[in-house]
């Protein structure tokens, strides 16, 4: 890429950061010294508000990389993650947003402890949200890798390794100057910007095609080199037993992990009330849903118009397939037409990065402070404000997710977000279940329900082929792979659910009916509700 077409780009990002931090500048300016101001940004957002900024928290880099990259070089195949990013929100819409907002005051913690041995539970499910926190960080920055890798012409390893060492500085910065306010309009904002682009990369795409959808889908299977096996099952997920086994694992990991995910639950709390947390969910699942359609229209587009071979050529995994597509609707790599779509589209995948770090990063910071931090300090010590641990561990997380970006920088972002929705499923989601629906949950059930799904599915991924044992792992100079599917959702989120009721059954300790009582009166009426 050319230096007159990187200068665009550069600048238009440059310009969103700058907002940004005008946007943190002037909101830290407010006292932040309680909890609920940098958790929940003194829950005054409207439903309207809410529901864009938890779209801009869900309309990630994997969706908008990822997941069209994957439908350009797979076709129907890397179509069906849209089908489990949009399902699983009719789980988050019945099942938990409201009972959420009214048992829980900032963390998915909040809502297990109120009924369980506070101090076990919290050292486990606040484990268990960094983790997930973390691993879907990593995929941020491997998308905001794959982009300065196009951008400065794909062979600068040096501009790689520094653009996520400054998505991993500002979204530190977000987090511990603006907290929960500031990341949620600068959600908004990232928001408002992703539907505008990917409305007019659609509109630019349909005219090209004449509005013809099935011109558009013809010429993208011909492109493809697979014909009408593009646009039918199989192509990734179909070669043998062992892919479509792995497709389902997925596709349940997909559906099931949107509602445990820390940094979705904890926008719930930035609402007054468990209707207002509701009808942001209905905001959120217009916006979510019209922007997952564009996205399939686009990737079937890149298909068409830039070819298979081009996007794999510019990036294995596809990471790369709108930002090219942009540039040939616009008339080329040499045209100001190319330039300047290029330019808008990475500049709106930089802004989409860094605003779902920062709620990420809030989402780890939370745990760390509000659920380890007070369950682990020792005793009779000295203890520290929880805000400024909660702004240290920001610090901690971000080194943490910038290390891991480096390492796992080849791999497709789609794919590590499947991940950390793998280990959401199969951690969080069954002792929130179990927390909120059965009466006679215990400690010890709630504990195992953690770590029965938590070890499984990062054990299972160290064997899988993602980590050695073939040409496109980690490792693929070593073979220690001994589970066969990439996504151990079908195994993982069983066990998961299977060792909190193991756990419940075996416990010495009769269940607390009184205490499920006022939880249950909590979660639907809001009666006590913080």
């Amino acid at each position: 890429m050319s230096g007159h077409h990187q200068m665009p780009a550069l600048l238009l990002f440059g310009v969103f950061v700058a907002i940004t931090l005008a946007i943190t500048t002037w909101v830290s300016r407010d006292r932040h010294g309680s909890a609920e101001e940098f958790y929940a940004g003194g829950r005054l957002f409207s439903p309207m508000e809410n529901g864009f900024a938890i779209a801009g928290d869900y309309m990630s880099a994997a969706s908008f990389l990822g997941v069209t990259g994957l439908i350009a070089l797979f076709g129907y195949d890397g179509m069906l993650y849209v089908v489990g990013f949009l399902v699983a929100w009719l789980v988050v819409l019945f099942f938990v947003a409201e009972l959420v907002r009214n048992c829980g005051r900032f963390t998915l913690a909040d809502v297990v402890a109120a009924r369980m041995s506070e101090r076990r539970v919290r050292i486990a499910v606040g484990t268990s949200s960094v983790t997930v926190s973390v691993l879907y960080l990593v995929a941020q920055m491997v998308g905001a890798g794959s982009l300065v890798a196009l951008l400065f012409g794909g062979t600068s390893t040096a501009a790689r390794a520094w653009t996520v060492v400054v998505v991993g500085a500002l979204m530190v910065i977000y987090v511990a100057l603006g907290g929960m306010r500031a990341t949620t309009w600068i959600q908004i904002v990232k928001a408002v910007l992703l539907l505008g682009g990917t409305v007019a990369l659609t509109a630019a795409l349909l005219v090209r095609f004449h509005g013809d959808v099935d011109a558009l889908l013809r010429t993208a299977a011909e492109r493809s080199g697979h014909g009408n096996a593009f646009l039918a099952p199989g192509l990734k997920y179909g070669g043998d037993w062992t892919a479509r086994i792995d497709f389902v694992s997925l596709g349940l990991a997909l559906v099931l992990g949107t509602a445990g995910l820390p940094h979705i639950l904890s926008r719930f709390y930035t609402v007054p009330t468990a209707r207002a947390a509701r009808r942001s969910v209905v905001w959120s699942v217009w916006l979510i849903g019209g922007f997952y359609l564009m996205t399939i229209v686009l990737g079937f587009g890149a298909a068409a118009v830039v070819g298979p071979d081009a996007v794999r050529a510019s990036n294995e995994a596809g990471n790369t397939a709108v930002p090219l597509l942009a540039q040939r609707l616009g008339g080329g790599a040499d045209t100001t037409g190319g330039t300047v779509l290029f330019a808008m589209v990475a500049a709106i995948a930089f802004a989409t990065i860094l605003a779902v770090v920062a709620g990420i990063t809030l989402a780890a910071s939370a745990a760390v402070a509000h659920d380890l931090y007070p369950s682990l300090r020792r005793r009779g010590g000295k203890a520290r404000s929880e805000v400024r641990v909660a702004r240290a561990a920001a610090v901690g997380v971000g080194v943490v997710a910038i290390a891991l970006g480096l390492l796992v920088r080849d791999l497709n972002v789609a794919f590590l977000v499947g991940l950390a929705f793998a280990v959401s499923a199969s951690a969080n989601l069954p002792v929130l279940m179990y927390t909120l629906f059965w009466r006679g949950f215990t400690t010890r059930g709630a504990v195992w329900a953690v770590y029965g799904g938590l070890v499984p599915a990062l054990g299972l991924v160290l064997l899988s082929p993602v980590v050695s044992g073939s040409p496109g792992s980690l490792f693929p100079a070593v073979d220690f792979q001994y589970f066969p599917l990439q996504n151990p959702g079908l195994v993982s989120v069983p066990l998961g659910f299977l060792a909190g009721w193991l756990g419940t059954v075996t416990s010495p300790e009769a269940p607390d009916e009184a205490e499920y009582a006022e939880t249950e009166v909590r979660s639907l009426t809001g009666a006590g509700a913080v």
